[in-house]
Parts: structure tokens; sequence; C-alpha cells
């Protein structure tokens, strides 16, 4: 499959207004991220040989150019807003809607195995429906090529449920801007003991404890 391809398949731009669209007055901030050092160390690619490296939240220029200049084939997929979309919803027997994890991987996260390098989660777990936590993390391995890489964020207790849900933008590689956005609420906290059992079939899990409310795990498969 050309890179072309996939490039117009998976990287579909700014998405039309929604809920999660770019808030044109809350105010980033800065923030160092031991994490994304970790990740992007040796990270890079050749004018022959561009790794894949597929990010899982909204669309951000900065990480697009980010990536391009280290010869790197980004790949964009906005998973929290696709989980939004009412038509993987399914009425349950007590008149619930739930959302069917079945129907949404049809549609979404369905690249094959061993695609990508590396994966940039952000803290997209902690959002998630709950029925979609776990089949993620079972995708996101399947994507990884061995040895792949994935960073991901997580909030600690002290966050509390109206932490804003942020885009995160790649300045420098130890560096990011988040940018507030509404529209979801954390739906979980993980504990390290947690994130270990959701990552335990990989080969390594490395921590990194910011000085704000969130925790950074690069995750070795």
């Amino acid at each position: 499959m050309s890179s072309g391809h996939n490039f117009a398949r998976w990287f579909r731009g700014p998405s039309p207004a929604g809920p999660l669209e770019r808030s044109t007055t809350a105010p980033r901030t800065t923030r160092r991220c031991s994490g994304l050092s970790e990740f992007t160390r040796d990270l890079a690619g050749d004018e022959d040989l561009k790794p894949s490296v597929l990010d899982m939240g909204p669309t951000s220029p900065a990480n697009i150019g980010f990536l391009a200049d280290r010869n790197l084939r980004i790949y964009n997929e906005d998973i929290l807003r696709a989980a939004k979309d009412p038509s993987f919803m399914v009425r349950q027997e007590d008149g619930s809607l739930q959302l069917d994890a079945q129907k949404f991987f049809v549609e979404n996260m369905n690249q094959p195995a061993n695609q990508f390098e590396a994966i940039l989660c952000w803290d997209t777990l902690d959002y998630l429906p709950e029925e979609l936590v776990k089949p993620v993390v079972e995708r996101i391995q399947t994507m990884l090529k061995p040895k792949g890489r994935l960073l991901a964020l997580f909030h600690i207790k002290d966050a509390g449920p109206d932490s804003p849900y942020c885009r995160y933008h790649i300045v420098q590689p130890d560096t990011l801007e988040l940018e507030p956005e509404p529209g979801l609420r954390i739906q979980r906290i993980f504990n390290n003991r947690h994130v270990e059992n959701l990552f335990r079939d990989c080969a390594s899990r490395k921590f990194f404890l910011g000085r704000d409310n969130l925790r950074e795990v690069v995750v070795v498969r």
C-alpha cells in the first residue's frame, strides 16, 4: 500500500466544528515532558525508509511538522472524537445506550498488525468510554511493530474530574504545549498498577512523574 494512499485515508485533517473542536480563546500552557524526550530519542527516518507514527489525538500542525522534519510518515486518528459518534451506540435491554466496540473497530483503528514504529496515545485512555479501554489497548499493541514504542499520559488522583481535556502540541523534543478544549470529562484514574496491567504483555514500561497532575509512560512492545 503506498504512503500516499495511507496518508489520504488516515490523515483526515481538521474535523468540522463540534464538541471537541479547537477553542479559540483558551490559553495554552507549556510543560516539560521527559516521556516525550524518551519517546522521540532515536526516532527518525531517512528519505528511503520512513518509520510510521500514529497520533491518536486531535490534528496538530505542530506535531505534523515536528515528525515530518524527522522523516517520519505521519498518521492521525482522533479516537475520542470518533468514540462520540452516535452511530456506534446500541440500546441495551434496560433502555440505556452503550458503545458497541465491534462496530467502532470496523471504521477505526483498523490498520494491519505491525504497522507502526511509534504511537502517540496522549491521555486518550483516561477519557475513553469504559467499553473501549481494553480493546483499544489490545489494538494498539497489535498495530505496534515489535520493539515499537508508545507514549501515554495518565492523570493522577489529584487531577480531579473537571481537569480540562487538552490538545497536545510538540514544540521541542522534551516540551509540549497544552491547549484546553471543552467537551470531555475524565472517566477514570489509572494508578501505576493499572497501567502495568494494561500493558503487561509488552516488553517494558517506563514511568515519568511530572510536576503537574500527569504521569508519563513510555511502553515498548
